[in-house]
């Protein structure tokens, strides 16, 4: 057995390792009974040490080095999939296994009573739990930090970007900070020059939203052999590609907030179960980085399924699910939902967030975490700080913590330097779909017959079979000849809205 070879086998043991760490992070979200918050945090936490201990072992330093001198020999894949190794090794090598242990046990406990504290509002309640946690991740993060040469909040960052870097996320950000508002004000200037949609009122059966909610993951390809839809206080996509796990919260007075859920998720799931399977338990073969697993999820949502073209498909769905004496036939017209589903209105909340205002909720969040990484923000002072960002960003303050800076899990869940990846995922994705309506002009006329195959075809080729065989600006590059430009995602915003 060559080194290479020795390495695959022991990357194979650790994705399976970290698979049934995802299953159960699922489970922990959606069916474990409160009691079990303590077992869980120790299984989590052992499952980390024993994962870490399989990089952290010196001998795969050995092989590292062993098979890079082989490297002329390895096929072009083989070649990507060892420099994914190299990357996981250099983060896992850069911490002991004791703090390994120590943040996990500590996202854990800080997670589960986020779950209390959110429907309270009650930051207090939190603040000791996510101080620790904060102290942990500051402690990782340095520590990769001094490995890969960057700064603590990009080190950060590279679990889940790799190779971002705050000066170019900084530079995209202050410019849409700049472009947003005045835009924000003509879109919705607009809105207030023309009638108002025609809201449909509820009640609306949580029973019939999943009905239809399962239908529309199918059309969009989604298989139920191989995952399952869920409810959970945060909607998220989890499991492995061969058992795709998604979940959502229901509102009977507002189908649409559930149901769009449904179909960012479906987004997310789709491209894992479009991984390579050739490559599934291999660096190689997993999602390449965050901002490129969120362009899925918001190229399905924003710019398919909010498109004027699926109206014309969702619109009978809608009638014959919800539609009743109670409710005007004007509300389920495609033009007056396509009006509601692109319907521009400062909010409080990220997940429920329309297009034009989603990025000013993502730099509120990269600003205000990279200060805290940094020292710059003390925690007991980011609700007030969180408030006055939403002020000078969107002309709102929220009414509470719980509809403020307790809305999201991820800080809690210790996913420090996620939140750019968002916003960079919302430009990824207007510039894959633009590309593939070029390269497959009939995807548009497709999807008002709710035929999303030419569109899921395009992407199978181009994106989910991919994995990670490129860095993420290359790919973007490859599969749309160009590198990603803000100034596509800006002239999908003025067509959508403005034109």
């Amino acid at each position: 057995m060559t080194a290479y070879q020795e390495l695959e086998r022991r990357f194979h043991r650790l994705r399976a390792l970290r698979d049934a760490t995802g299953v159960l992070h699922w489970d922990m979200s959606t069916m474990m009974p409160p009691g079990g918050a303590a077992a869980r945090a120790e299984q989590l936490a052992q499952l980390q040490v024993v994962c870490h201990g399989i990089l952290a072992d010196p001998a795969l330093a050995d092989l590292l080095d062993a098979a890079e001198e082989e490297a002329a020999t390895l096929a072009p894949w083989q070649a990507a999939n060892l420099r994914e190794m190299r990357h996981q090794w250099i983060h896992a090598t850069a911490v002991d296994a004791g703090l390994v242990e120590a943040l996990s046990k500590a996202v854990s406990r800080c997670e589960t009573l986020w779950r209390k504290a959110r429907p309270l509002a009650d930051f207090a309640m939190i603040r000791p739990s996510l101080a620790e946690v904060l102290a942990l991740v500051r402690e990782a993060g340095a520590a990769k930090a001094a490995k890969l040469g960057c700064s603590t909040y990009e080190a950060l960052l590279d679990e889940y970007e790799p190779g971002g870097r705050t000066a170019e996320i900084d530079r995209i950000f202050d410019d849409l900070a700049a472009f947003l508002p005045d835009f924000r004000e003509s879109v919705l200037e607009r809105q207030r020059a023309r009638p108002a949609p025609v809201e449909p009122v509820g009640p609306f059966p949580v029973a019939a939203q999943r009905a239809l909610a399962e239908r529309l993951m199918a059309t969009l390809g989604f298989d139920f052999d191989h995952g399952r839809l869920d409810v959970s206080l945060h909607p998220f996509c989890g499991g492995v590609p061969d058992d795709v796990r998604i979940t959502t919260r229901y509102d009977e007075a507002d189908f649409a907030s559930a149901l769009m859920g449904v179909l960012h998720e479906t987004g997310h799931a789709l491209y894992e179960r479009g991984l390579p399977a050739d490559w599934r338990y291999q660096p190689v073969g997993q999602a390449r980085g965050m901002s490129l697993h969120e362009s899925q999820s918001l190229l399905i949502e924003m710019q398919a399924c909010r498109s004027r073209a699926f109206m014309d498909y969702l619109a009978p769905l809608l009638r014959g699910t919800f539609g009743g004496p109670s409710v005007p036939p004007a509300a389920w017209e495609p033009d007056n939902l396509y009006r509601l589903y692109t319907r521009v209105e400062p909010g409080f909340i990220r997940v429920d967030a329309d297009e034009v205002t989603y990025p000013a909720h993502v730099i509120l969040r990269y600003r205000l975490e990279k200060d805290m990484i940094a020292g710059a923000l003390n925690l007991a002072d980011l609700p007030a700080a969180w408030n006055d960002g939403m002020r000078a960003l969107l002309g709102i303050v929220p009414p509470n913590d719980r509809e403020g800076c307790l809305q999201d899990i991820h800080w809690f869940d210790g996913a420090w330097g996620y939140f750019p990846t968002y916003t960079l995922g919302a430009m990824t994705a207007a510039q894959l779909f633009d590309a593939a309506c070029r390269a497959r002009p009939e995807i548009p006329g497709a999807i008002a017959r709710g035929d999303f195959e030419p569109l899921l075809g395009w992407l199978r080729e181009n994106v989910h079979g991919m994995g990670s065989f490129l860095p993420t600006a290359e790919l973007i590059e490859r599969a749309t000849g160009r590198p990603l430009d803000p100034e596509v995602f800006k002239r999908h915003l003025r067509s959508r809205y403005l034109d």
